[in-house]
Protein backbone atom coordinates (compact mmCIF):
# COMPACT_ATOMS: atom_id res chain seq x y z
CA UNK A 1 0.00 0.00 0.00
CA UNK A 2 1.60 3.35 -0.59
CA UNK A 3 1.68 6.03 1.79
CA UNK A 4 -1.23 8.26 1.74
CA UNK A 5 -2.14 11.62 3.33
CA UNK A 6 0.03 13.14 6.24
CA UNK A 7 0.93 16.24 4.46
CA UNK A 8 0.68 18.67 7.67
CA UNK A 9 2.47 16.00 9.64
CA UNK A 10 5.08 15.78 7.35
CA UNK A 11 5.74 19.42 6.78
CA UNK A 12 5.83 19.68 10.49
CA UNK A 13 8.85 16.79 11.28
CA UNK A 14 10.39 18.51 7.77
CA UNK A 15 10.21 21.75 9.43
CA UNK A 16 11.39 20.94 12.74
CA UNK A 17 14.30 18.55 10.26
CA UNK A 18 15.27 22.08 8.77
CA UNK A 19 15.51 23.78 12.18
CA UNK A 20 17.40 21.39 14.04
CA UNK A 21 20.41 22.33 11.78
CA UNK A 22 20.73 25.37 13.81
CA UNK A 23 19.53 23.94 17.33
CA UNK A 24 18.35 20.66 18.58
CA UNK A 25 14.00 20.40 18.05
CA UNK A 26 12.34 17.37 20.19
CA UNK A 27 9.23 15.80 19.20
CA UNK A 28 7.01 13.50 20.79
CA UNK A 29 4.30 11.91 18.86
CA UNK A 30 1.21 10.12 20.31
CA UNK A 31 -1.66 8.21 19.10
CA UNK A 32 -3.07 4.86 19.79
CA UNK A 33 -1.45 1.62 17.87
CA UNK A 34 -2.17 0.91 14.19
CA UNK A 35 -2.59 4.75 13.36
CA UNK A 36 0.43 4.86 11.25
CA UNK A 37 3.42 6.93 13.59
CA UNK A 38 5.88 4.58 12.64
CA UNK A 39 5.03 5.08 8.81
CA UNK A 40 4.68 8.42 9.43
CA UNK A 41 8.09 8.77 10.52
CA UNK A 42 9.78 6.52 7.73
CA UNK A 43 8.30 8.19 5.09
CA UNK A 44 9.97 11.58 6.63
CA UNK A 45 13.26 10.42 6.71
CA UNK A 46 13.24 9.50 3.46
CA UNK A 47 16.21 11.35 1.90
CA UNK A 48 17.69 12.69 5.10
CA UNK A 49 20.44 11.67 7.23
CA UNK A 50 18.65 9.62 10.09
CA UNK A 51 19.28 7.05 12.74
CA UNK A 52 15.70 4.42 13.59
CA UNK A 53 15.92 2.78 16.91
CA UNK A 54 13.14 0.35 17.99
CA UNK A 55 13.27 0.12 21.60
CA UNK A 56 12.14 -3.40 22.70
CA UNK A 57 12.05 -5.57 25.93
CA UNK A 58 15.75 -6.32 26.17
CA UNK A 59 18.26 -5.49 28.73
CA UNK A 60 20.01 -2.54 28.49
CA UNK A 61 23.45 -3.66 27.80
CA UNK A 62 21.89 -6.09 24.66
CA UNK A 63 19.94 -3.45 23.05
CA UNK A 64 22.93 -0.79 23.60
CA UNK A 65 24.74 -2.85 21.70
CA UNK A 66 22.04 -3.66 18.92
CA UNK A 67 21.90 0.64 19.11
CA UNK A 68 25.68 0.83 18.69
CA UNK A 69 25.62 -1.02 15.76
CA UNK A 70 22.99 0.62 13.43
CA UNK A 71 24.42 3.74 14.30
CA UNK A 72 28.03 2.51 12.57
CA UNK A 73 25.87 1.41 9.94
CA UNK A 74 23.72 4.25 9.28
CA UNK A 75 25.68 7.53 10.36
CA UNK A 76 29.52 6.32 9.68
CA UNK A 77 29.80 6.44 13.97
CA UNK A 78 32.09 3.82 15.76
CA UNK A 79 32.01 3.96 19.49
CA UNK A 80 35.16 1.88 20.62
CA UNK A 81 34.14 -0.17 23.18
CA UNK A 82 31.68 -2.06 24.46
CA UNK A 83 28.51 0.73 25.49
CA UNK A 84 26.13 -1.13 27.95
CA UNK A 85 24.22 2.31 29.46
CA UNK A 86 21.67 4.26 27.15
CA UNK A 87 22.86 7.60 29.13
CA UNK A 88 26.39 7.13 27.12
CA UNK A 89 25.07 6.39 23.87
CA UNK A 90 22.35 8.92 24.06
CA UNK A 91 25.54 11.58 24.57
CA UNK A 92 27.70 10.17 22.03
CA UNK A 93 24.78 11.05 19.78
CA UNK A 94 24.61 14.36 20.89
CA UNK A 95 27.98 15.17 20.73
CA UNK A 96 28.03 13.51 17.30
CA UNK A 97 25.02 15.78 15.92
CA UNK A 98 27.26 19.00 17.13
CA UNK A 99 29.42 18.74 13.75
CA UNK A 100 27.46 16.26 11.42
CA UNK A 101 23.46 17.10 11.85
CA UNK A 102 20.91 14.12 11.82
CA UNK A 103 17.68 12.70 12.94
CA UNK A 104 17.42 10.46 15.95
CA UNK A 105 14.50 8.27 16.04
CA UNK A 106 13.48 6.09 18.98
CA UNK A 107 10.08 4.32 18.19
CA UNK A 108 8.57 2.18 21.10
CA UNK A 109 10.25 4.67 23.55
CA UNK A 110 7.62 3.60 26.44
CA UNK A 111 9.46 0.31 26.27
CA UNK A 112 12.40 1.76 28.36
CA UNK A 113 10.02 1.78 31.21
CA UNK A 114 10.71 -1.73 31.25
CA UNK A 115 14.39 -1.80 30.08
CA UNK A 116 15.96 0.77 33.30
CA UNK A 117 13.24 3.46 34.23
CA UNK A 118 16.15 5.73 34.74
CA UNK A 119 16.72 6.25 31.18
CA UNK A 120 14.25 8.78 31.28
CA UNK A 121 15.91 11.08 34.09
CA UNK A 122 19.76 10.13 32.20
CA UNK A 123 17.79 12.03 29.15
CA UNK A 124 16.55 14.75 30.28
CA UNK A 125 20.05 15.51 32.06
CA UNK A 126 21.85 15.17 29.13
CA UNK A 127 19.59 17.00 27.01
CA UNK A 128 19.64 19.86 29.61
CA UNK A 129 22.78 19.78 29.26
CA UNK A 130 23.37 19.57 25.43
CA UNK A 131 20.45 20.95 23.46
CA UNK A 132 21.80 24.22 23.28
CA UNK A 133 24.84 22.83 20.91
CA UNK A 134 23.82 19.63 19.42
CA UNK A 135 22.25 19.73 16.04
CA UNK A 136 19.71 16.84 16.38
CA UNK A 137 16.18 16.24 15.44
CA UNK A 138 15.53 14.05 18.13
CA UNK A 139 12.01 11.96 17.66
CA UNK A 140 10.28 10.02 20.19
CA UNK A 141 7.13 7.89 19.93
CA UNK A 142 5.49 4.80 21.47
CA UNK A 143 2.16 2.79 21.18
CA UNK A 144 1.09 3.32 24.56
CA UNK A 145 -0.62 6.15 24.78
CA UNK A 146 -1.39 6.31 28.63
CA UNK A 147 2.45 5.42 29.19
CA UNK A 148 3.17 8.30 26.32
CA UNK A 149 1.12 10.67 27.41
CA UNK A 150 2.12 10.26 31.43
CA UNK A 151 6.14 10.74 30.37
CA UNK A 152 5.02 13.85 28.60
CA UNK A 153 1.95 15.27 29.99
CA UNK A 154 2.69 14.76 33.46
CA UNK A 155 4.68 17.87 35.72
CA UNK A 156 6.36 14.96 38.00
CA UNK A 157 7.96 13.24 35.06
CA UNK A 158 11.61 14.23 33.95
CA UNK A 159 10.78 14.60 30.23
CA UNK A 160 7.90 17.36 31.24
CA UNK A 161 8.40 20.34 29.24
CA UNK A 162 10.99 19.07 27.07
CA UNK A 163 9.71 18.57 23.70
CA UNK A 164 9.63 21.52 21.14
CA UNK A 165 6.53 19.91 19.51
CA UNK A 166 3.82 17.54 20.14
CA UNK A 167 2.01 15.59 17.29
CA UNK A 168 -1.21 13.56 17.87
CA UNK A 169 -1.61 11.36 14.69
CA UNK A 170 -5.38 10.58 13.77
CA UNK A 171 -6.86 7.97 11.87
CA UNK A 172 -7.46 8.85 8.20
CA UNK A 173 -9.95 11.30 7.84
CA UNK A 174 -13.07 10.14 5.45
CA UNK A 175 -12.07 11.79 2.37
CA UNK A 176 -8.39 9.66 2.47
CA UNK A 177 -10.78 6.28 3.49
CA UNK A 178 -12.48 6.66 -0.03
CA UNK A 179 -9.54 7.86 -1.66
CA UNK A 180 -7.54 4.48 -0.63
CA UNK A 181 -10.73 2.20 -1.34
CA UNK A 182 -11.44 4.13 -5.34
CA UNK A 183 -7.88 3.09 -5.76
CA UNK A 184 -8.19 -0.20 -5.08
CA UNK A 185 -11.91 -0.92 -5.92
CA UNK A 186 -13.26 1.63 -8.57
CA UNK A 187 -16.73 0.59 -8.99
CA UNK A 188 -17.35 0.12 -5.06
CA UNK A 189 -20.93 0.70 -3.99
CA UNK A 190 -21.92 3.21 -1.03
CA UNK A 191 -22.27 -0.41 1.42
CA UNK A 192 -18.68 -0.95 0.49
CA UNK A 193 -17.36 2.41 2.03
CA UNK A 194 -19.55 1.91 5.24
CA UNK A 195 -18.00 -1.20 5.43
CA UNK A 196 -14.81 -0.21 4.88
CA UNK A 197 -14.94 2.88 7.29
CA UNK A 198 -16.98 0.72 9.98
CA UNK A 199 -13.88 -2.17 10.03
CA UNK A 200 -10.91 0.26 9.76
CA UNK A 201 -11.95 3.21 11.86
CA UNK A 202 -9.42 4.72 9.02
CA UNK A 203 -6.75 3.14 10.78
CA UNK A 204 -3.87 2.27 8.33
CA UNK A 205 -2.40 -0.79 9.33
CA UNK A 206 -6.38 -2.23 10.10
CA UNK A 207 -7.11 -0.61 6.04
CA UNK A 208 -3.64 -2.83 4.76
CA UNK A 209 -4.96 -5.41 6.88
CA UNK A 210 -8.62 -5.68 4.63
CA UNK A 211 -6.65 -5.11 1.20
CA UNK A 212 -3.53 -7.76 1.56
CA UNK A 213 -6.77 -9.86 2.23
CA UNK A 214 -8.17 -8.87 -1.19
CA UNK A 215 -11.39 -7.40 0.68
CA UNK A 216 -12.42 -4.45 -1.16
CA UNK A 217 -16.49 -5.06 -1.21
CA UNK A 218 -18.60 -5.25 2.08
CA UNK A 219 -19.47 -9.10 1.91
CA UNK A 220 -15.32 -9.52 1.53
CA UNK A 221 -14.46 -7.72 4.37
CA UNK A 222 -16.91 -9.10 6.64
CA UNK A 223 -15.41 -12.75 5.72
CA UNK A 224 -12.14 -11.68 6.20
CA UNK A 225 -12.42 -9.99 9.63
CA UNK A 226 -14.44 -13.50 10.57
CA UNK A 227 -11.68 -15.83 9.00
CA UNK A 228 -9.61 -18.58 10.19
CA UNK A 229 -5.81 -16.35 11.01
CA UNK A 230 -7.66 -12.83 11.05
CA UNK A 231 -5.20 -10.38 12.47
CA UNK A 232 -8.28 -8.96 13.67
CA UNK A 233 -9.84 -11.65 16.01
CA UNK A 234 -7.01 -10.54 18.80
CA UNK A 235 -7.08 -7.09 18.07
CA UNK A 236 -8.72 -5.62 20.38
CA UNK A 237 -7.80 -7.89 23.39
CA UNK A 238 -3.50 -7.49 22.25
CA UNK A 239 -4.15 -3.42 21.95
CA UNK A 240 -5.80 -3.21 25.07
CA UNK A 241 -3.98 -5.45 27.23
CA UNK A 242 -0.24 -3.41 26.41
CA UNK A 243 -2.47 -0.58 27.91
CA UNK A 244 -3.56 -2.21 30.76
CA UNK A 245 -1.69 -5.29 31.69
CA UNK A 246 -3.26 -7.90 33.21
CA UNK A 247 -6.19 -6.35 35.02
CA UNK A 248 -8.10 -5.66 32.04
CA UNK A 249 -11.39 -7.59 33.35
CA UNK A 250 -13.14 -4.71 34.47
CA UNK A 251 -12.14 -2.52 31.58
CA UNK A 252 -13.15 -5.00 29.36
CA UNK A 253 -16.23 -5.93 31.06
CA UNK A 254 -17.49 -2.01 30.75
CA UNK A 255 -16.32 -1.71 27.37
CA UNK A 256 -18.55 -4.60 26.22
CA UNK A 257 -21.43 -3.25 27.82
CA UNK A 258 -21.06 0.45 26.02
CA UNK A 259 -20.58 -1.27 22.88
CA UNK A 260 -24.04 -3.14 23.62
CA UNK A 261 -25.41 0.45 24.32
CA UNK A 262 -25.41 0.35 28.00
CA UNK A 263 -24.07 3.83 27.35
CA UNK A 264 -24.94 5.26 30.79
CA UNK A 265 -22.95 5.20 34.23
CA UNK A 266 -26.14 3.60 35.54
CA UNK A 267 -27.01 0.95 33.30
CA UNK A 268 -23.28 -0.31 33.48
CA UNK A 269 -22.96 0.09 37.48
CA UNK A 270 -26.17 -2.04 37.31
CA UNK A 271 -24.45 -4.68 35.53
CA UNK A 272 -21.27 -5.06 37.20
CA UNK A 273 -22.45 -5.01 40.35
CA UNK A 274 -20.31 -1.94 41.61
CA UNK A 275 -19.39 1.68 40.97
CA UNK A 276 -18.04 1.92 37.67
CA UNK A 277 -17.20 5.93 37.58
CA UNK A 278 -13.27 5.71 38.25
CA UNK A 279 -12.92 2.47 35.70
CA UNK A 280 -14.41 5.45 33.53
CA UNK A 281 -12.93 7.95 34.32
CA UNK A 282 -9.14 6.21 34.05
CA UNK A 283 -10.68 4.90 30.38
CA UNK A 284 -11.74 8.13 29.40
CA UNK A 285 -8.54 10.14 30.73
CA UNK A 286 -5.55 8.49 30.93
CA UNK A 287 -6.39 6.04 27.87
CA UNK A 288 -8.66 8.22 26.13
CA UNK A 289 -10.54 5.55 24.60
CA UNK A 290 -14.19 6.99 25.19
CA UNK A 291 -15.54 9.87 25.56
CA UNK A 292 -18.46 11.32 26.93
CA UNK A 293 -21.54 12.21 24.82
CA UNK A 294 -23.17 14.91 25.83
CA UNK A 295 -26.56 16.55 24.26
CA UNK A 296 -25.45 19.76 22.18
CA UNK A 297 -26.51 23.18 23.98
CA UNK A 298 -25.93 21.03 27.51
CA UNK A 299 -23.92 22.36 30.40
CA UNK A 300 -20.23 20.44 31.02
CA UNK A 301 -21.49 19.29 33.99
CA UNK A 302 -24.64 17.76 32.93
CA UNK A 303 -25.19 14.20 33.44
CA UNK A 304 -27.47 13.58 30.50
CA UNK A 305 -24.38 12.17 29.19
CA UNK A 306 -23.82 8.91 27.30
CA UNK A 307 -20.12 7.42 27.04
CA UNK A 308 -19.14 6.07 23.50
CA UNK A 309 -15.90 4.58 22.45
CA UNK A 310 -14.38 6.54 20.24
CA UNK A 311 -12.44 4.09 18.15
CA UNK A 312 -14.76 2.71 15.50
CA UNK A 313 -12.81 -0.61 14.98
CA UNK A 314 -12.88 -1.36 18.90
CA UNK A 315 -16.89 -0.45 19.04
CA UNK A 316 -16.75 -3.37 16.20
CA UNK A 317 -14.69 -5.75 18.24
CA UNK A 318 -16.69 -5.47 21.27
CA UNK A 319 -20.03 -5.80 19.45
CA UNK A 320 -19.54 -8.73 17.75
CA UNK A 321 -15.59 -10.47 18.55
CA UNK A 322 -15.25 -10.16 21.93
CA UNK A 323 -18.87 -11.75 23.16
CA UNK A 324 -18.15 -14.77 20.81
CA UNK A 325 -15.07 -16.17 21.71
CA UNK A 326 -16.38 -19.40 22.46
CA UNK A 327 -17.18 -19.53 18.66
CA UNK A 328 -13.51 -18.86 17.60
CA UNK A 329 -11.70 -21.15 20.00
CA UNK A 330 -13.99 -23.98 18.25
CA UNK A 331 -13.27 -22.65 15.02
CA UNK A 332 -16.75 -21.44 14.52
CA UNK A 333 -16.00 -19.35 11.79
CA UNK A 334 -19.10 -19.92 9.43
CA UNK A 335 -21.33 -19.04 12.86
CA UNK A 336 -18.91 -16.00 14.04
CA UNK A 337 -19.97 -14.57 10.43
CA UNK A 338 -23.67 -15.45 10.65
CA UNK A 339 -23.77 -13.54 13.98
CA UNK A 340 -21.92 -10.59 12.62
CA UNK A 341 -23.89 -10.69 9.22
CA UNK A 342 -27.40 -10.88 11.03
CA UNK A 343 -26.89 -7.01 13.40
CA UNK A 344 -24.27 -5.67 10.63
CA UNK A 345 -26.42 -3.14 9.01
CA UNK A 346 -28.15 -2.03 12.34
CA UNK A 347 -24.58 -1.35 13.98
CA UNK A 348 -23.20 -0.03 10.63
CA UNK A 349 -25.97 3.13 10.76
CA UNK A 350 -24.61 4.11 13.79
CA UNK A 351 -21.38 3.96 12.38
CA UNK A 352 -22.73 5.82 9.40
CA UNK A 353 -23.93 8.72 11.80
CA UNK A 354 -19.66 8.81 12.78
CA UNK A 355 -18.50 9.19 9.40
CA UNK A 356 -21.64 11.77 8.51
CA UNK A 357 -20.39 13.54 11.36
CA UNK A 358 -16.32 13.78 10.38
CA UNK A 359 -17.18 14.26 6.77
CA UNK A 360 -18.87 17.47 7.74
CA UNK A 361 -16.46 18.45 10.42
CA UNK A 362 -13.73 18.12 6.98
CA UNK A 363 -15.44 19.89 4.08
CA UNK A 364 -17.38 22.84 6.28
CA UNK A 365 -16.53 25.52 8.44
CA UNK A 366 -18.32 23.74 11.49
CA UNK A 367 -16.63 24.93 15.26
CA UNK A 368 -19.07 22.68 17.04
CA UNK A 369 -20.83 19.78 15.68
CA UNK A 370 -22.85 16.44 18.17
CA UNK A 371 -25.94 15.00 18.54
CA UNK A 372 -28.99 16.14 20.56
CA UNK A 373 -31.19 14.28 22.82
CA UNK A 374 -33.85 15.22 25.75
CA UNK A 375 -33.60 13.84 29.38
CA UNK A 376 -35.41 10.89 28.54
CA UNK A 377 -33.57 10.26 25.83
CA UNK A 378 -35.98 11.13 23.58
CA UNK A 379 -36.62 13.62 20.50
CA UNK A 380 -33.34 12.52 19.20
CA UNK A 381 -31.30 14.20 16.75
CA UNK A 382 -28.60 12.83 14.61
CA UNK A 383 -26.73 15.52 13.80
CA UNK A 384 -26.43 19.39 15.13
CA UNK A 385 -23.73 21.37 13.27
CA UNK A 386 -22.43 24.99 13.76
CA UNK A 387 -20.66 27.26 12.24
CA UNK A 388 -20.43 30.38 15.49
CA UNK A 389 -18.43 32.52 12.61
CA UNK A 390 -20.74 32.34 9.90
CA UNK A 391 -24.09 31.99 12.23
CA UNK A 392 -25.50 29.07 10.65
CA UNK A 393 -26.35 25.82 11.65
CA UNK A 394 -27.48 22.06 10.59
CA UNK A 395 -29.93 19.64 11.30
CA UNK A 396 -29.62 16.64 9.90
CA UNK A 397 -31.01 12.91 10.27
CA UNK A 398 -29.00 10.05 8.87
CA UNK A 399 -30.35 6.63 7.70
CA UNK A 400 -29.26 3.87 5.29
CA UNK A 401 -32.01 3.65 3.36
CA UNK A 402 -33.34 7.96 2.06
CA UNK A 403 -36.85 6.59 2.22
CA UNK A 404 -36.96 6.46 5.93
CA UNK A 405 -35.92 10.47 6.24
CA UNK A 406 -38.49 12.13 7.55
CA UNK A 407 -37.75 16.35 6.99
CA UNK A 408 -40.97 17.42 8.90
CA UNK A 409 -40.43 15.32 11.74
CA UNK A 410 -36.95 16.56 12.29
CA UNK A 411 -38.27 20.45 12.11
CA UNK A 412 -40.57 19.45 15.05
CA UNK A 413 -37.90 17.83 16.79
CA UNK A 414 -35.56 21.07 16.30
CA UNK A 415 -38.42 24.03 17.64
CA UNK A 416 -37.75 22.89 21.04
CA UNK A 417 -33.59 24.22 20.28
CA UNK A 418 -34.89 27.67 19.43
CA UNK A 419 -34.05 29.65 22.44
CA UNK A 420 -30.06 27.97 20.91
CA UNK A 421 -30.30 29.39 17.54
CA UNK A 422 -31.85 32.51 18.14
CA UNK A 423 -29.78 34.91 15.19
CA UNK A 424 -28.53 31.32 13.54
CA UNK A 425 -30.09 30.58 9.71
CA UNK A 426 -30.55 27.08 9.91
CA UNK A 427 -30.42 24.52 7.27
CA UNK A 428 -32.16 20.51 7.69
CA UNK A 429 -30.70 17.77 5.35
CA UNK A 430 -30.54 13.88 5.23
CA UNK A 431 -28.02 12.11 4.82
CA UNK A 432 -27.73 8.36 3.89
CA UNK A 433 -26.17 5.64 1.87
CA UNK A 434 -26.60 7.04 -1.33
CA UNK A 435 -24.82 10.60 -0.10
CA UNK A 436 -21.25 9.33 1.31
Amino acid sequence: MKFYDRKEELALLAQNREDSAKNARFTAIYGRRRVGKTALILESLQGSRGLYLFVSRKTEPLLCGEFQREAETALGLRIYGAVTRFRDLFEQLLLYSEKEPFTLVLDEFQEFERVNPSVFSDMQDIWDRRKDRAKLHLIVCGSVYSLMTKLFEDQKEPLFGRPTSKLTLQAFRPSVIKEILSDYNPDWQPDDLLCFYTLSGGSPQYIRWLLEAGATDAGRMLRAVASPGSPFLSEGKDLLVAEFGREYGTYFSILQLIAAGKTSQSEIDSVIGKNSGAYLQTLERVHSLIARNRPMFSNVGSRNNKWKIRDQWLRFWFRFICPRQALIETNRFDLLLEWIERDYEQFSGQALEQYFREKLGEEGRLTRIGGYWDRKGENEIDIVALSELDRTALMAEVKRNPLRIDLEKLKAKAEKLGPHLAGYETEFKGFSLADM
